[in-house]
Parts: structure tokens; C-alpha cells; sequence
């Protein structure tokens, strides 16, 4: 038996019409007519019942519908995993991280591993949540350390990994730089910078969802994309913004970062933080560093 003779016969006891399974093999029903022939030849035994009006399986031909559907299932998870295989450059783990990952969470964890793998080379793009995930399906990226997502993502495996917090980024003599913590009814009426949702919809959506959680509506003022461009626009006084705490890290003249009085159970999903991959995808070097993000015992 071959595979297309296996799939013709299979599409033919699925749509029990030579037309339609034809159509959807991209194939001529006469082709497709002569393949089940064959291997109705090879079986010895009729696997169709054909009339000028119907077409029926016979029972060998349920028989084998059913095992044919497990062998072509079986050569497709095959073919996946040896292409998956000659994809993936050996000794190579290619990391696709957010701006909150890749300042603050990943540069520990890379020296950690490369402590612990020193012949396994990393490679790190750092980009958006939303142009991380289309690389991960594709196989350009083997690990996303990403926001987690507001719905299953198909085909992807995600795994969280901790929750982020917001900071209040201040012009240095705002009258309200002087508090050690601030609450959001004290920033609704402030004018905000804030990411654009078409290009940055965690960003914008955990910020306002802070808000709207309070019922507030904020005034924004303003909107940034890249978070140092937010942060030089709090200098320059067009407004304060919301970020991640790990961005109270960034030294600029005339910023200061107070944190914002919230309840923890209160922080949005957007301000999650985990890492997604595809299971699908043999990857030896991910499932090292996957170990390295497992607690101890």
C-alpha cells in the first residue's frame, strides 16, 4: 500500500462522492478512481460499493478507513518532526523576548545557562507579544518570553512565570514626586502617555484596564510606542505614564518612578509575564532551559 493510495481511498469514505474527493485531493476523478482500484487489487477485496447514484464503504472498507486515517495521521506527525528537525540549527536556542523580559528577567537566566550549557549558543530577538507568536508557529523562534495570552493560542504550549506590577513615571518637580507611593485616583486626571493599542494592545489595554477596574477614566495626552521614548516624554513634562517596574530601572534626568498602591490580586493579565514555545517542535536546547526555569525541589 501506498500513502496516496491510502489518501485517496480515505477521502473518497469521507465524502462518499469521487467528485468531491477528487476536488479536494487537487487530483482528476479518474486518477483518483484508478488509485482505489489499485488498491482494492493489491487487498483483494472491494473497499466501495459504486452505483451510478452512491458511493458506500464496504466493511473491509470501514475497516481500513479507520486505519488508514491513523497511518496518514502517523506520517504527517513524522514528516513534521524530521522537518522540524533539519530546521533547527544544533547547538543553537533562539529566544524571542518582550522589552520587560529582555531587560529584566532574561539577563540573569542566560548567564545561568550558558554557566550550565556553555557549548549551546543563544540567539535573542527582542520584539512585540504580537510578532513573537507568529515566529514561535513558524519555527524561526524556539522560546517567547511574552505576555500571557487573553485566549488560548493554537498550536502553542505557554507556561507562566510571574507577575509584574506598575510604576507611575513623574517629572522630577511634579507635586506629586514627593510621595513614596500613589494611588491611581491621584493619576486619573493627570495627563498620561500611553502606548497606541493598534501596535502595543497589552501595553495600552493593562493600563487602562488599572483604571477601569476603579472606575476612572484617565486623560491621555499623548501616545509612544517604544517605553525610553515614554519615559523622555515624562522629562520633557508632556505627562506621566504607567510601566513595569523593571522600567524604574532606566536613569533618566528629570524622571523619578514611585510605585502605584494596588491590590495584588487587582493586576491585569497584561502584566503578566511567561514563556510560550511549540510542542510540536523537537528542540533539545529549549528543554534545557526550560529545566532552568523549573523550581527546585
Amino acid at each position: 500500500m501506498e500513502l496516496k493510495q491510502l489518501r485517496a481511498f480515505l477521502a473518497v469514505a469521507e465524502e462518499l462522492h469521487f467528485g468531491r474527493a477528487a476536488a479536494r485531493l487537487n487530483m482528476l476523478p479518474t486518477a483518483l478512481g484508478r488509485q482505489v482500484r489499485l488498491l482494492e487489487e493489491e487487498l483483494g477485496t472491494a473497499l466501495l460499493r459504486r452505483t451510478t447514484r452512491q458511493v458506500a464503504t464496504t466493511p473491509a472498507g470501514d475497516a481500513l478507513a479507520t486505519e488508514a486515517r491513523a497511518i496518514l495521521e502517523h506520517a504527517a506527525a513524522a514528516a513534521r518532526l524530521v522537518r522540524g528537525m533539519a530546521a533547527h540549527p544544533a547547538g543553537l536556542l533562539r529566544i524571542g523576548a518582550i522589552d520587560s523580559a529582555a531587560a529584566g528577567l532574561l539577563p540573569g537566566l542566560l548567564a545561568r545557562f550558558q554557566a550550565a550549557h556553555p557549548g549551546i549558543a543563544t540567539r535573542l530577538t527582542e520584539a512585540k507579544t504580537s510578532e513573537i507568536l507568529p515566529q514561535l508557529r513558524a519555527r524561526r523562534l524556539d522560546l517567547g518570553f511574552v505576555r500571557p495570552p487573553l485566549r488560548p493560542e493554537p498550536g502553542l504550549a505557554f507556561r507562566w512565570l510571574l507577575q509584574e506590577y506598575p510604576v507611575v513615571a513623574l517629572p522630577r518637580r511634579h507635586p506629586l514626586a514627593g510621595r513614596r507611593r500613589l494611588r491611581l485616583e491621584d493619576l486619573a486626571p493627570l495627563p498620561l502617555i500611553l502606548p497606541p493599542r493598534r501596535t502595543r494592545p497589552h501595553s495600552h489595554d493593562g493600563v487602562m484596564r488599572l483604571f477601569a477596574a476603579l472606575g476612572l477614566s484617565p486623560h491621555v495626552a499623548q501616545e509612544a510606542e517604544e517605553k525610553q521614548t515614554i519615559v523622555n516624554l515624562v522629562a520633557a513634562g508632556i505627562g506621566i505614564a504607567l510601566l513595569p517596574e523593571w522600567a524604574a530601572r532606566m536613569r533618566v534626568p528629570g524622571v523619578v518612578f514611585r510605585p502605584v498602591a494596588l491590590p495584588k490580586a487587582a493586576a491585569p493579565l497584561e502584566w503578566g509575564l511567561g514563556v510560550a514555545w511549540d510542542p510540536d517542535s523537537p528542540c533539545a536546547e529549549r528543554a534545557a532551559f526550560l529545566a532552568l526555569l523549573d523550581p527546585g525541589p
